[in-house]
């Protein structure tokens, strides 16, 4: 680890001295203060990194750097921002900015989003819109997507498919050869809702799907009865591991390397976990979870980290200095190198040794939007139910019309003003 945190450094350093010119002439002062949920070692080391070189290039500014564990921050983000208020603080994308922006907690940051800049991060524009504006920067995300065997598609002489008569096809091969389409490990709720989301991504699109996540649509609507109607065609083809409530996402995984199961759906995160099981580069392959709708454009999973400064910021000229910093493809390129994930500057590169890096680097840019995943979406407690819900109905999926109407009283009692 601290091998390639060296190198990262290095990397950001002379990526850093390529912006500094830009960013130097801004003459800072005073004092800036930022706020980081970055507490585990490699966040933390990229920007303590990040943050030295963009102190070194404003010798009058004085940076107060505060790093707070993610689930506490979590907990603690509403009370700092408006007891007393950083100049910088890390958040989430999408509807998570919500409370904030709605509670005039957040900074409407539109302008750095004009001329290039924005361009340069258009693919998470509508993530980081609300009401025609943008409130935040990001810096890093990742794609999610259907991780495969390839050599078992190879066996079976499968081809990647790119539409849901397709995806059936090849499952049904599966099947049909005495394994199952897809390991999952729904103990902890949370996988299940990214089937759920790119099936209504895919069944009705992305603007369906943030009103649903916003409450602003039924449960019971005729549009989520149809999502589920193509979720319970795999599942009452046997697509899916027995018994994996009884699994996390890790403990799923043998199940894909051993070839009872062909592929998962999953973040990025578990290439290293699956590799690390025993697959290699070669057997292991990515695919664009296929599309169900014809003219529905494709929108994908991709939770994004963000900046974001508060309404009661001290040193807004020094924030909005940082945020165009971070945001710009160098800074971006050593960044995400060092944190394993991707950039969102569609100028900043990636290492296109890695085909699953490359893979999502180039899905994400060419999305029609970006998702933040269901309980980034959601309110906290409607993700609880959600999850709950999409859990129950992989199970019993005859009780659907129970779930989502569960799911609508919630809607009701959730969202209410």
């Amino acid at each position: 680890m601290r091998s390639i945190l060296k190198a990262s450094a290095l990397a950001l350093a002379t990526s850093v001295a390529l912006v500094s010119g830009a960013v130097a002439a801004d003459k800072l002062s005073g004092e800036m203060k930022i706020f980081l949920d970055t507490s585990n070692p490699a966040p933390r080391a990229t920007f303590e990194g990040v943050i030295a070189q963009f102190d070194e290039m404003h010798p009058d500014l004085k940076i107060e750097t505060t790093i707070i564990d993610r689930e506490a921050y979590k907990t603690q983000i509403r009370n700092f921002l408006t007891a007393n208020p950083p100049d910088v603080a890390t958040w989430y994308a999408g509807n998570r900015m919500l409370p904030y922006v709605t509670t005039g907690l957040f900074d409407d940051v539109s302008d750095l989003w004009t001329g290039e800049l924005g361009e340069e991060l258009a693919s998470t524009k509508a993530a980081m819109t609300i009401d025609g504006k943008q409130w935040g920067i990001p810096y890093s995300y990742y794609q999610w997507g259907v991780y495969y065997r390839k050599d078992i598609f190879d066996e079976l002489g499968l081809t990647v498919p790119t539409n849901w008569a397709e995806e059936k096809a090849n499952c049904q091969k599966i099947v049909d050869s005495g394994r199952k389409c897809y390991t999952i490990g729904t103990k902890f709720l949370w996988t299940a809702a990214g089937w759920f989301d790119y099936l209504n991504l895919r069944t009705n699109g992305y603007e369906f799907h943030m009103e649903l996540t916003a409450g602003k649509a039924s449960w019971t609507d005729d549009r989520v009865k149809a999502t589920m109607a193509n979720w319970r065609e795999l599942i009452d083809m046997g697509a899916f591991i027995d018994d994996h409530t009884a699994y996390s996402w890790q403990e799923a995984i043998p199940f894909m390397v051993d070839g009872q199961a062909t592929a998962y759906l999953m973040g990025n995160f578990a290439v290293d976990a699956i590799k690390s099981a025993g697959l290699t580069n070669d057997q292991l392959d990515f695919y664009q979870f296929p599309l169900i709708t014809e003219g529905i454009p494709m929108s994908e999973e991709a939770p994004t980290d963000t900046l974001h400064i508060p309404s009661g910021a001290a040193n807004k000229e020094a924030a909005r200095a940082f945020l165009k910093f971070v945001a710009s493809p160098e800074v971006q390129t050593s960044m995400n190198a060092s944190l394993g994930q991707l950039p969102v500057n569609n100028k900043s590169s990636v290492n296109t040794e890695d085909k699953f890096a490359k893979a999502g680097f180039e899905m994400l840019n060419n999305a029609y939007a970006l998702a933040q995943f269901f309980d980034r979406d959601a309110p906290a407690e409607m993700a609880k139910v959600g999850m709950e819900g999409f859990q129950e109905f992989m199970v019993r999926p005859d009780n659907v019309d129970q779930i989502l109407a569960r799911l609508e009283k919630a809607r009701e009692r959730i969202y209410k003003d």
